[in-house]
C-alpha cells in the first residue's frame, strides 16, 4: 500500500514529507494506522548526526494508533485494538524478558538499522528499501511492525496523550522511580526539562521526593515546572548548587537525573559531581559518540557515587504502558499538559525548530486520519 511519511535524506537536512510504499505485515506483524507521534529528541538525533543510520531512512517511534490488519500467526493484539507502539520489542522469553528486565529485550538487537526482525525493510522509496527509527517509523501515516511492538491500550484514552507513554513518560518517569530509586524526603536535581525531563520530575514527585530541583536555560520550561512537582528552578546547575548544599548540609543531591538536549561530556560531568555519597546519577540523554566525560575514578571510587544508563526507563513495556495511563485516567499523572503544540505532517519542520528553540516541552504530530 502507499502511505505518506516523513523521512531524512542527509544529516542536517530537513525532513521531507514523501509518499512510501508499505508492505505487507507478515504472520507475526501488525499494520497500525497511526494516528499521532510525538517529536522526540532521538529524532533530531537522526538529523544532527548523533546517531548513525544509513540514509534515507523514517523517522518517528514515539507513536499510537489503530491496528488496521493483523498477520496470521498474531496472538498479542487484533484488528481495531488501540494501541500504543513500543520502540522496544519484548519477547516474553529472553533472558532478559523472562528476569523482568524487558526494557533490554534481545530483540532488541540491531534496532537500530530500522529493519523488520526478519533483516528485510518494511518500507521503500524510489525502489528502495528504507529503515525506519526503531523498526517503527511513526511519522508515517501506516506502519507495518512486530506484534512485539504493540501495546492494546483502552480506546477512551486520546490518541494524541497516549503516544507520549510510547517514550517520553516512560523513560522520564521510570528514570526517577526505576532507576534513581527516588525516596520519600529525597533531593532530586533534574537537568533539562523538555518532554523527558518533565516525566522524571512528575516521577520524583511521586516518589515522595522532598526537594525536586529543575534546571533547563529557558525561563519557559522553568515557569511550568512547579505545575509538575518541581520545588525549586534554576537556570544553570551552578545557580542550583546553593539550594541544594543548604538543603543537604552540603552533602549533595540523591539523584541527579541528566535530560538535556544533548549529553556532552561536561554537562555529565558537572551533573555527576551534584550528586552525594552513594547517591546516583542517572543518564537519560543521548549525545555524540564522540564524547568522553572528564570523571576521575576516585569521584566513583572514594564517595561510592554511581553513574547509570537507563533504557526506556527501566520499564516494562506490555505492564508499565497501560499502568502509566491508568494513572493518568485516575488524575495521577499529566499527560494533556505535557503537550504545548500539535503539527500536522507536512509542519514536522517547524516542530523541530520550536523543540530546539525551548518552545515546547512536547510536540505531537497529528496525522490526518486522527479524527476518523
Amino acid at each position: 500500500m502507499k502511505t505518506r511519511g516523513a523521512i531524512i535524506k542527509a544529516v542536517g537536512q530537513d525532513w521531507e514529507v514523501v509518499d512510501l510504499e508499505l508492505g505487507e505485515p507478515n504472520d507475526h506483524e501488525v499494520l497500525i494506522e497511526v494516528h499521532a507521534s510525538g517529536l522526540c529528541h532521538s529524532d533530531a538525533h537522526l538529523t544532527d548526526g548523533d546517531l548513525q543510520v544509513e540514509l534515507p531512512f523514517v523517522g518517528g517511534h514515539e507513536g499510537a494508533g489503530i491496528v488496521r490488519k493483523v498477520g496470521a500467526q498474531v496472538t498479542r493484539v487484533a484488528v481495531g485494538d488501540h494501541v500504543c507502539t513500543s520502540f522496544i520489542p519484548v519477547c516474553g522469553v529472553c533472558k532478559w524478558c523472562t528476569t523482568g528486565r524487558s526494557n533490554l529485550c534481545k530483540n532488541g538487537y540491531l534496532m537500530e538499522q530500522g529493519k523488520s526482525m526478519d533483516g528485510t525493510y518494511r518500507f521503500s522509496y524510489g525502489g528502495e528499501g528504507l529503515g525506519a527509527l526503531c523498526r517503527l517509523g511513526t511519522f508515517a501515516d501506516h506502519i507495518v511492525c512486530s506484534e512485539q511492538q504493540a501495546i492494546k491500550i483502552d480506546d477512551d484514552i486520546p490518541l494524541d496523550v497516549a503516544c507520549l507513554v510510547s517514550c517520553g513518560v516512560a523513560t522520564g518517569f521510570g528514570a526517577a522511580v526505576n532507576v534513581a530509586e527516588v525516596k520519600p524526603g529525597d533531593v532530586v536535581l533534574i537537568v533539562g526539562m523538555g518532554g523527558v525531563g518533565v516525566n522524571a520530575v512528575q516521577g520524583a514527585a511521586a516518589a515522595g521526593a522532598a526537594h525536586v530541583v529543575v534546571v533547563d536555560p529557558v525561563e519557559s520550561k522553568r515557569e511550568r515546572a512547579g505545575q509538575f512537582g518541581a520545588t525549586a528552578t534554576f537556570a544553570t546547575v551552578a545557580e542550583a548548587l546553593p539550594y541544594i548544599h543548604e538543603r543537604t548540609e552540603w552533602q549533595g543531591t540523591d539523584a541527579t537525573i541528566i535530560t538535556v538536549d544533548r549529553a556532552m561530556g561536561d554537562i555529565i560531568a558537572e551533573a555527576f559531581r551534584t550528586v552525594a555519597k552513594s547517591g546516583s546519577c542517572v543518564l537519560v540523554a543521548l549525545g555524540p559518540d564522540t564524547e568522553i566525560i572528564p570523571i576521575h575514578p576516585q569521584e566513583l571510587q572514594t564517595m561510592s557515587r554511581s553513574l547509570k544508563g537507563v533504557m526506556f526507563g527501566d520499564c516494562n513495556p506490555i505492564a508499565d504502558i497501560p499502568s502509566l495511563l491508568a494513572q493518568y485516567k485516575a488524575g495521577k499523572l499529566k499527560l494533556d499538559e505535557l503537550v504545548t503544540t500539535r503539527y500536522a505532517l507536512d509542519d514536522i519542520n517547524q516542530g523541530f525548530v520550536d523543540m530546539k528553540s525551548g518552545k515546547n516541552i512536547r510536540g505531537v504530530l497529528v496525522h490526518d486520519h486522527a479524527a476518523a
